[in-house]
């Protein structure tokens, strides 16, 4: 099946059955919130999150229409369902959306929006099979010993259903938005655990030997001055 959804490319990958809060301030993206906040009542008001390749996630506005040249995109992204909008007075916005189904980007349709609007196919989410049950119970237990190195403790509540288990390792081990974008890319539970085992196992070592996880630039506190 195919469908047409508003994209919001940003540095990050969302999940199916995840929340990612949102704090809105540039212009496309309010008019995107004001355009799903005023969707009759029942229709679902939801938008397509794709992780950026290459490009800036603050984006100029355009000066004619929607130049998709901005920033390239992958291919594989997944649908964010808006559960709850906050506007403040000085017209931005503060969004909760949890992640529903993956689709691919088939391309670009002319909108006269200003933001980006893309034709999607909606990819498969197969059940889990055997092989997924058995490798469910392998990544829960790498799962907990690579959470007690990084944290200095176990995590007792975990899923053990291997679709949920898949996608918050995904969503919540210190990888990379590549390695993120592999695993949502994925055809099946099965194949994105087998990826996570090797995974888990990677940044387990990684973190018992350095005893450190990357940190972002502004995790670092502010830049040394130029003077």
């Amino acid at each position: 099946m195919t469908g047409t959804l508003p994209l919001f490319p940003l540095g990050t990958v969302l999940f199916p059955g995840l929340v990612l809060p949102l704090h809105i301030f540039e212009d496309r993206w309010r008019a995107l919130v004001r355009y799903l906040r005023d969707l009759p009542d029942g229709t679902p008001r939801e938008f397509g999150v794709v992780a950026i390749d290459r490009g800036l996630e603050v984006m100029p506005p355009p000066t004619e229409g929607i130049s998709t040249s901005e920033v390239v995109v992958h291919e594989v992204g997944c649908v964010a369902q808006v559960r709850q909008i906050t506007e403040h007075p000085d017209g931005r916005f503060d969004i909760v959306t949890v992640g529903a189904r993956r689709f691919r980007i088939t391309g670009f349709v002319p909108s006269p929006h200003p933001y980006p609007v893309a034709g999607v196919e909606w990819l498969p989410e197969p059940p889990a099979d055997d092989i997924a049950d058995n490798l469910a119970p392998r990544v829960l237990s790498a799962f907990r010993e690579y959470l007690s190195v990084l944290r200095g403790g176990p995590e007792d509540q975990l899923p053990e259903d291997p679709v949920v288990l898949s996608h918050l390792v995904a969503a919540t081990a210190s990888l990379t938005v590549a390695d993120r974008q592999a695993l949502l890319s994925a055809p099946d539970p099965a194949s994105r655990l087998r990826a996570e085992l090797k995974l888990l196992g990677r940044e387990t070592s990684l973190v018992r030997e350095i005893r450190a996880v990357p940190a972002t630039l502004s995790q670092l506190g502010p830049a040394p001055s130029q003077n």
